[in-house]
């Protein structure tokens, strides 16, 4: 059974994570609390066919790589992992195509069809929408609502998407907003202040954006050329074209987009900071490792990491990964790796590191001083080949030795830096370290 938790005490005293969707998998055995079913078709159209200029970096900011994922890829997977979306198009310059192809076999993006796109941003929507519509063999199944967002937006949660999608089923559009944060002004021609707005009247039009598929596409179908050419807001389409007024909710601050080159630097941070926030410490249900664990908690809590203690567990199989991606493992005075071993093969067959690095750190508890040695050189030799391999299968294995004590002050230090090691391990998830044992 699992003992107490981080997490177990509430999170009324913790502020609002930005970076919280990493761990908002659905679990399906846990129905979402004041979310209606989805039970009608939903698609995603992202169009990615940007040239991402204002980043001033010559690839395109959509097929920029951090933490060894170009930044489109962790869009997707966004709304992959949302079980009720059937289908993401995504639009990409001709010239892209090979390079999209690539990132969808690489992370095996099962529900994305590529399509190419225009010379413009509605040209390329349309696009997208018209994949539903072909007549050909590749006919898509078109969706009751389609959600159109883009592709460099990587931090949308599934409620959001649930209140996006309800939304413009029941109005035929939706779309997400945010307050102002700098008031707008108005200037003449020759540069001076004309007037300016009253901020507190408006509101920033953001993405995702949600329509009835038969609306939105019948607004594009009724578009000018002047519309394909300079607009850039499917909201004012459905309501142009349509009469379609679109319910606008206010969306969380996760809704930003990546425009900058220093935003690819602010996305990369959000994403380190989130994969350190929680920790599966797993033991062995002795009392050194027992007191080990609790001691763990305490001191990694402090760091303000989510913490799960599980004793005994049987296998990685019956831990939670929706909730986990960094795993300390207790091990008494053994150096066999067959339980580690164990965890990469099951973290591999569920895809469970597959966007993201996964964290082992490997504890080797010795409670015998005469066995200390020979077990730390017999652990250096056998985690070394198995670091390598796993590190193919971006998941990160680390080692560190700890001798247990019965002098209470020796005891206290050694457990402080060992939890000190961890939260470092897991937190700059330095790939030199991989399949060394370290000292606590």
């Amino acid at each position: 059974m699992r003992a107490a938790t981080q997490r177990d005490r509430g999170s009324a005293e913790r502020p609002v994570d930005p970076g919280r969707f990493l761990t908002r998998e659905a679990d399906p055995e846990e129905p979402a609390a004041g979310r209606g079913a989805v039970d009608f078709p939903v698609a995603v159209v992202l169009p990615a066919g940007g040239s991402g200029e204002r980043t001033g970096l010559s690839t395109p900011k959509q097929f920029c790589t951090f933490l060894t994922r170009p930044l489109i890829s962790y869009t997707i997977q966004a709304f992959e992992r949302v079980p009720w979306i059937e289908r993401i198009v995504v639009v990409v310059a001709k010239e892209s195509h090979s390079l999209m192809t690539d990132i969808v076999e690489k992370f095996n993006h099962a529900k994305v069809k590529i399509v190419h796109g225009g010379s413009t941003r509605h040209r390329s929507i349309f696009c997208g929408l018209q994949a539903f519509a072909e007549t050909d063999e590749s006919l898509l199944h078109k969706p009751k609502v389609v959600i159109i967002h883009d592709a460099v937006r990587p931090f949308v949660e599934e409620d959001f998407l649930h209140k996006i999608t309800m939304a413009a089923k029941e109005q035929g559009a939706s779309g997400a907003m945010r307050p102002l944060v700098s008031t707008v002004i108005a200037t003449t021609s020759e540069g001076y202040l004309d007037h300016s707005l009253e901020r507190a009247k408006y509101r920033a039009s953001e993405m995702p954006q949600g329509f009835l598929y038969d609306i939105i596409y019948q607004a594009y179908q009724r578009c000018s050329e002047s519309d394909f050419e300079f607009g850039t807001e499917c909201l004012h389409l459905a309501l142009h074209y349509c009469g379609t007024n679109a319910k606008l909710i206010e969306g969380p601050p996760t809704l930003w987009k990546v425009t900058y080159k220093r935003d690819l630097a602010a996305a990369e941070a959000v994403v380190k900071e989130t994969l350190s926030q929680t920790a599966c410490v797993m033991t062995e249900e002795c009392a050194e490792s027992l007191d080990l664990s609790h001691k763990l908690l305490k001191k990694l809590s402090a760091e303000d990491m989510l913490v799960d203690v599980i004793p005994n567990p049987k296998g990685v199989k019956g831990v939670s990964l929706t909730s986990n991606r960094n795993f300390i493992h207790i091990s008494v005075n053994s150096s066999k790796l067959a339980q580690i071993a164990e965890m990469v093969m099951v973290l591999e067959e569920t895809n469970h590191a597959l966007l993201y690095p996964v964290v082992i750190v490997w504890v080797l508890l010795t409670v015998s001083e005469q066995s200390a040695l020979s077990q730390r050189c017999e652990a250096a030799s056998a985690i070394m080949d198995l670091a390598r391999a796993s590190e193919q299968k971006n998941i990160l294995l680390y080692g560190v030795q700890i001798n247990h004590s019965k002098v209470p002050e020796q005891w206290e230090r050694s457990v402080t830096k060992l939890s000190q090691l961890a939260a470092a391990l897991i937190r700059d998830r330095n790939p030199i370290l991989t399949g060394q044992i370290l000292q606590a």
